[in-house]
């Protein structure tokens, strides 16, 4: 059914944003910021708990520490195999994808009887975005995007940064008639709606880190990281319309660039008799210099007749993500067992986007600078929407004879998304006045249950891997709840009384689980 609105036209300009930047908000933030379990198939088989136990290459990006602990030099390689168990293959987005997780080399010095001074080297894949989410016919009962752009205009939001590139796509194509000066607000019957996401973000760590007569190991990781993110979604609405029944909206959207952290760790075994080590770790956040690519087609219909319109984008900004701050626990029985315990928090809620505010040439050392501030809106709804997040990992190796062990593992990261979470499109900010999309995700919490296996010849291990992720979430392909009213008068001027429109959408469950399997080769010298 269509609806007319002619109060709504008094003051409606259509605007023109077709080379605006793409948005960046909470739930783009939200991506960049969260981290993977990965690294050599020996880390991933006991969990990831082996900040305290040490010895391990991929520690370098969690305790620092842990490096101090090797006597000899070591290099290695992973690769691996992901299965998305759901997942359906679309666009560039597959359910199956072979990946390079990690290569890395450790120099161990020693510099008296029982200190050593070592330097490594690591390359790990420490976030994967491939994901593909895709569903069919869900029901709108009434509700649709388009009308969602009229509700944002009934509640006097056409002025202001809270409105978008995909709300002007709406109204300069199909919600709007100059000749009769109305706007036009359509009922939502269904919708069908695809999401590919492709890419990772590489963490190159250079690390230092020694030990005390074998009772403080100290250990400092320069972090540089390198951003690979690319989406692409469809969403098809169907309306019941007298002059378009079909929208589509196609958006192309991808975030490179790259940023630094520091990162500081300590180990110590409390009594020198036992093997038992404590282990405490901080990051600083991630410093990133991003760069946000998009083209986003529209096209509306009714049986053979479509318009089509479409809106491209390209800017800079900038995102840091919050501190981390990380407790381990690691203990030996003889040659043979191994356990361990790491406990990580970081609040997510301090998530900081940054908009750049200018550049600048400085002739004395003949390079380009940026300055850049917080977006202090997004910023709030950032603080509303994500939580602190804890991680527990929990690993425990056991050696059969000394040529072969076997591990398992579980690792547990807690919600992200507060219980209100929402992707707000009333917002006045950047990440809202440039927005392309509505949809969004709130994943639950996360359970990794790990289990591996490692071989020895001579100075080569071959380890293998297996890992079982779980999550569920919420998927709205727009705000949940949006309504306005506005106040009706007659042709004197004396009001008759008030008119009241809302736009809501119910959450579809969904899921992500998937399989990993990985092999790693080690040659110690």
């Amino acid at each position: 059914m269509k609806k007319i609105y002619l109060f709504a036209a008094a003051a409606m300009t259509a605007m023109q944003l077709q080379a605006q930047p793409a948005t960046q908000d909470t739930y783009v933030g939200a991506a960049l910021a969260t981290e993977d379990l990965n690294g050599t198939a020996r880390y991933v088989g006991m969990g990831g708990a082996m900040d305290a136990l040490g010895a391990e290459i991929s520690t370098m990006g969690s305790n620092p520490a842990g490096i101090g602990l090797f006597r000899k030099g070591q290099v290695s390689a992973t690769m691996s195999v992901n299965v998305q168990e759901d997942g359906k293959s679309f666009q560039d987005g597959s359910k199956t994808h072979v990946s390079f997780d990690q290569i890395g080399i450790v120099f161990a010095g020693r510099t008296s009887k029982t200190s050593y001074l070592n330097f490594g080297f690591n390359f790990r894949k420490n976030r994967n975005f491939n994901h593909v989410l895709a569903m069919e016919n869900m029901a709108l009962n009434g509700s649709s995007q388009n009308r969602q752009t009229v509700v944002k205009d009934i509640a006097g939001l056409f002025d202001t940064r809270a409105w978008s590139q995909l709300d002007d796509m709406y109204f300069g194509n199909m919600l709007w008639d100059e000749a009769n000066k109305q706007m036009y607000s359509y009922d939502g019957e269904s919708y069908n709606f695809s999401r590919a996401n492709t890419g990772y973000i590489g963490e190159f760590d250079f690390n230092i880190s020694g030990n005390i007569k074998n009772r403080l190991y100290l250990g400092l990781t320069v972090g540089v990281h390198s951003v690979h993110y690319k989406n692409y979604s469809e969403y098809n609405e169907f309306l019941s319309g007298q002059y378009y029944d079909e929208v589509l909206v196609c958006d192309n959207h991808k975030i490179t660039g790259s940023g630094f952290n520091i990162k500081a760790g300590l180990i110590f075994r409390p009594i020198e008799e036992s093997p038992f080590r404590i282990g405490v770790s901080v990051a600083t956040p991630t410093f990133y210099r991003l760069t946000t690519e998009n083209y986003t087609d529209f096209l509306c219909a009714e049986g053979s007749t479509a318009k089509r319109d479409r809106s491209s984008a390209k800017e800079d900004f900038r995102f840091n993500t919050p501190w981390k701050f990380g407790l381990s626990l690691g203990h030996t029985v003889g040659d043979y067992l191994a356990l361990g315990a790491v406990y990580e928090y970081s609040d997510y809620g301090a998530c900081d986007m940054r908009t750049v505010d200018g550049r600048y040439y400085d002739y004395w050392s003949d390079s380009y600078y940026t300055e850049s501030s917080t977006d202090n809106v997004m910023k709030r709804h950032t603080e509303n929407t994500l939580r602190g997040v804890s991680t527990l990992k929990l690993g425990a190796e056991y050696k059969i004879d000394k040529n072969v062990a076997v591990r398992l593992g579980y690792n547990y990261v807690s919600p992200m998304y507060k219980e209100s979470g929402v992707r707000d499109q009333t917002l006045e900010s950047p990440g809202v006045y440039y927005a392309s999309t509505t949809h969004y995700v709130n994943w639950k919490d996360t359970h990794r249950i790990t289990a591996g296996v490692g071989f020895s010849f001579d100075k080569f291990r071959l380890d293998l891997a297996y890992q079982y992720s779980m999550r569920k979430g919420d998927f709205y392909p727009f705000m949940k709840d949006l309504s306005a009213t506005v106040d009706l008068y007659d042709e004197n001027g004396v009001k008759t009384g008030t008119f009241t429109e809302s736009n809501s959408c119910s959450s579809v469950n969904v899921k992500d689980n998937r399989h990993q399997i990985q092999a790693t080769l080690t040659y110690t010298f």
